[in-house]
């Protein structure tokens, strides 16, 4: 979507700083727990207060914390959780992550062979799509995009002064892209699938630069990476995850050829990017480890779909079929 923009300056946060990240990766593995949690990490006296979202005893969806800074004016970061996946129970918010990860992540409602029940009713026969039925599935109230939204009004309400920044993981990090390109508040997200797709179905307003985007993973994760598809651990979960193309800047850590890791769905794990690419260091006297930086300009998702207004044709050709008595 095409607007007219205002600039204005924001204090971002500094994604070449090891320590920066980590302390950021840090609060999203918090949008996770509770504070009395054995997982929760203390962040120290720079951060001064946390307010959780989403954890009332019947909340079954999104959620994470809000964490402000001791200084003034303060910085708020927004962390979101991702999805929880688990081998008997996922957790309270299991069902609707999963649901949201289909809708966002999948080419066509998550209709990935005959066995599969879609999560929308946008297939519109062979490899075609309807794309305003995908638009306004995304757009349901009750779905996380729509609720962080909200949120993130409020937040805006409570601290009108303060510097906001975005962060989560997996599902909570492409939440978070979505968000930030939505109000151009500034993110960092730890593996999260690919968003870009789901941000053109949503319509969203496309920034003169999408900077402020920045998303960071490795290279051993197949989610991030947009190769957990076909015949995978994602497909045999019943998650379709087919979206490979981010917005905004790339941060990618060579896992696989500098420290000849195997590509693994376990190292989508928040807790492997903080304690094994963040908190060691991968060659004496290197202080960061080497990352590459670049946009996926020229990335394509869904190649082999079609998407236009098929629904909306074949209501006109049935209408003209009954004489337009529909």
């Amino acid at each position: 979507m095409d607007v007219p923009w205002d600039e204005d300056v924001v204090l971002l946060p500094d994604v070449s700083d090891r320590e920066t990240l980590l302390e950021l990766a840090k609060m999203t593995s918090n949008a996770y727990s509770a504070p009395a949690d054995k997982d929760w990490y203390d962040l120290g006296h720079r951060w001064n207060s946390s307010e959780p979202f989403g954890w009332e005893p019947d909340d079954d969806g999104f959620r994470g914390h809000i964490f402000v800074s001791s200084h003034a004016p303060p910085t708020v970061v927004l962390a979101i959780k991702g999805t929880s996946v688990g081998i008997w129970d996922s957790g309270p918010t299991g069902k609707k992550d999963k649901l949201n990860d289909n809708l966002l992540f999948s080419c066509c409602c998550a209709r990935v062979g005959r066995t599969w029940t879609p999560v929308c009713d946008c297939f519109s026969g062979g490899w075609k799509c309807d794309q305003t039925c995908l638009s306004d599935a995304l757009r349901e109230e009750s779905l996380f995009y729509s609720i962080g939204t909200q949120l993130y009004n409020n937040v805006t309400y409570l601290y009108p002064d303060a510097n906001i920044w975005i962060v989560g993981h997996s599902l909570g990090g492409s939440l978070s892209g979505l968000l930030g390109l939505t109000f151009g508040a500034p993110v960092v997200s730890f593996q999260a699938p690919a968003e870009k797709l789901a941000s053109r179905r949503l319509h969203l307003p496309l920034p003169p630069s999408d900077d402020h985007i920045v998303h960071v993973y490795h290279t051993a994760d197949p989610i991030a990476m947009g190769t957990c598809n076909g015949i995978s651990v994602c497909s045999s979960a019943g998650f379709a995850m087919e979206t490979r193309c981010h917005n905004g800047l790339v941060v990618r850590y060579n896992t696989v050829e500098e420290k000849q890791w195997s590509v693994d769905l376990r190292t989508h794990r928040i807790s492997a990017v903080i304690d094994r690419v963040l908190s060691e260091d991968w060659q004496p006297g290197v202080p960061v480890p080497v990352a590459s930086r670049e946009w996926e300009e020229d990335c394509v998702d869904c190649y082999k779909w079609d998407f236009g207004d098929y629904k909306n044709a074949s209501r006109k050709t049935l209408a003209g079929e009954l004489g337009g008595c529909l």
